[in-house]
């Protein structure tokens, strides 16, 4: 068996003793330094040692990849309630090394048939404040994560259904501590404990106890995920909500299996999501910008990586805003986003100094997408899944032990962008556009090489693609290309990771144009990579995640 030490306790039962013990590296400034984890047959990499411990037991148990993520997601809604869970949605990404196949699972919450254009303006017709409209029902989109959970088990899992909720269920029931970042986070909420019934669950104890949510965990484990969409669930779902939607909208929620993205770098291929998600278009085009730059001769952490860097994700932004949502609604061209041609004349508009803020390209017409969990099992199946309920504590609304989602403000507010309708405009059924980038990355022989992703928010696909070239051009670890400071654009400032020695970067980019934004930066990464022998694990030390297996 080899682990991380930071992991080795999560190899026990879920004590309250291995509990603490697992959680006592924390430190408060989130930052936690560890070595990589390594393991022979399979590996499980997630936001909180129990989750991790949840699905180490599914595949000691002969389950499957897909098995220990479910496992682990149950467990995450649990433990880390502000970032995923039953009322939130997902992106899954997964490989069957025998069929040699990636497929893609699309589980974004979809808006209300009902839904308006204008839903987020107010009655001057101008966009109405943001935290007003998280915290409330208009915010919440049809949740996604159960029914793909059951679809994932059908087509890929092993195990007894059941048998995947009975850790989740178990510590919910038995309780179990709070993270220090749960903790922190709840002390500077300021709309959750106007609930009753959040105010009694979140605040009531160093310890979380949530019967309510056994209790749902308990019904989808006997009935399926029609327990959660139809019936007394359903119908909490849509009275909490109360906004427009309707039974029939949870109802009708299906899981969309979507043709994967992949592209080429530096001769591995690599794979993710697409569109309503942006992230691994907006990864591929971050990447093959690089290819056409001096990046591969520029030192790690160096002035040089930094600018070149974050002039290629301004670049990629720049072209998420404009041509990426919801399939089903927009065209999206993706091919000719990645086109080579493309890519290397987007290139060419990086100088010495940077553009501050960068333009679409225009695109030559066409001819005839949080927390993660990464899973690799004793057969080389692979699961790489993103999971959110978009803000920390979503729309604020506690159903059954779980909060609903506020994934529809991710939408435009403005339903009109450069005089004709915004791409990523509110309509009914439609899903919002994503950042969200689960990955995975192959070698030139087709041997899976990569399973990795990031919670972040608009950050994530910088977050993955600096993960990437860290392995992939900096020759580092995944643990150390994980901890490695966090750095990037959105298409606005230039943000470097405060209170690391990216930061010494700071006049030098100035120098050369750049608009710095010095944040905390957040990410929350896991991965695992092959090595000679077996598996090597990274987990985020901005969270309290671990790598572990065996």
């Amino acid at each position: 068996m080899f682990v991380t030490r930071a992991a080795c306790a999560a190899l026990f039962f879920f004590s309250a003793q291995a509990t603490a013990q697992l959680l006592a590296p924390e430190i408060e400034s989130g930052r936690v330094e560890r070595p990589a984890a390594y393991a022979k047959r399979f590996m499980v990499a997630a936001a909180d040692p129990r989750a991790v411990q949840a699905g180490l037991e599914m595949l000691r148990a002969g389950g499957s990849a897909a098995d220990a993520a479910l496992a682990a997601q149950l467990v995450l809604g649990l433990v880390e309630p502000q970032s995923s869970g039953l009322g939130g949605g997902a992106f899954a990404l997964t490989w069957t090394e025998k069929e040699q196949r990636v497929r893609s699972f699309d589980a974004r919450e979809a808006a209300p048939a009902a839904a308006r254009p204008d839903r987020f303006l107010d009655r001057h017709g101008n966009p109405e404040q943001f935290m007003r409209a998280v915290a409330s029902g208009r915010s919440v989109g049809v949740p996604g994560v159960p029914r793909l959970l059951e679809v994932l088990h059908r087509e890929q899992g092993r195990l007894p259904w059941a048998r995947l909720f009975a850790p989740a269920i178990r510590l919910a029931e038995e309780g179990t501590p709070k993270t220090r970042r749960l903790a922190r986070q709840l002390e500077h909420e300021t709309l959750l404990g106007e609930d009753p019934a959040a105010r009694a669950l979140f605040y009531s104890g160093a310890r979380i106890v949530n019967r309510d949510y056994a209790a749902t965990l308990r019904a989808i484990a006997a009935r399926g995920a029609d327990a959660f969409y139809q019936g007394e669930i359903a119908g909490d779902i849509v009275r909490a909500a109360g906004s427009d939607m309707m039974l029939d909208d949870l109802g009708r929620y299906r899981v969309i299996e979507r043709t994967p993205v992949c592209g080429a770098y530096r001769g591995y291929r690599i794979c993710g999501m697409g569109p309503p998600s942006s992230g691994a278009t907006g990864v591929l085009q971050i990447l093959g910008i690089l290819e056409h730059t001096a990046f591969g001769r520029a030192a790690p952490g160096s002035v040089e990586a930094v600018h070149l860097f974050s002039e290629a994700s301004r670049l990629a932004y720049a072209d998420r805003a404009v041509y990426i949502g919801d399939p089903d609604f927009t065209p999206v061209p993706v091919a000719r986003m990645l086109d080579p041609r493309y890519l290397a004349a987007r290139a060419r508009l990086i100088g010495e100094r940077s553009m501050g803020f960068a333009l679409p390209g225009t695109l030559d017409p066409e001819t005839p997408g949080t927390s993660h969990v990464s899973v690799v099992d004793a057969d080389g199946n692979a699961v790489a899944l993103t999971t959110s309920i978009e803000m920390g504590f979503g729309s604020r609304i506690l159903v059954r032990g779980f909060l609903l989602n506020n994934q529809l403000t991710d939408f435009s507010f403005r339903p009109e962008s450069l005089g004709r309708p915004a791409v990523n405009r509110v309509a009914g059924g439609k899903q919002p556009r994503s950042s969200m980038a689960p990955t995975l990355v192959f070698e030139r022989n087709g041997r899976l090489k990569m399973a990795l992703g990031s919670p972040g928010g608009l950050m994530i696909i910088n977050f993955v693609a600096k993960t990437l070239v860290g392995v992939l051009d900096w020759g580092m670890n995944i643990q150390q290309a994980i901890s490695a400071p966090n750095f990037g654009s959105t298409n606005g400032p230039t943000y470097l990771e405060r209170d690391t020695k990216i930061e010494e970067l700071g006049d030098a980019l100035a120098e050369r144009g750049h608009v710095l934004n010095f944040a905390r930066l957040t990410s929350g990464l896991h991965g695992i990579e092959r090595v000679p022998g077996g598996w090597r694990g990274g987990a985020d030390p901005r969270r309290e995640g671990i790598a572990a297996g065996e």
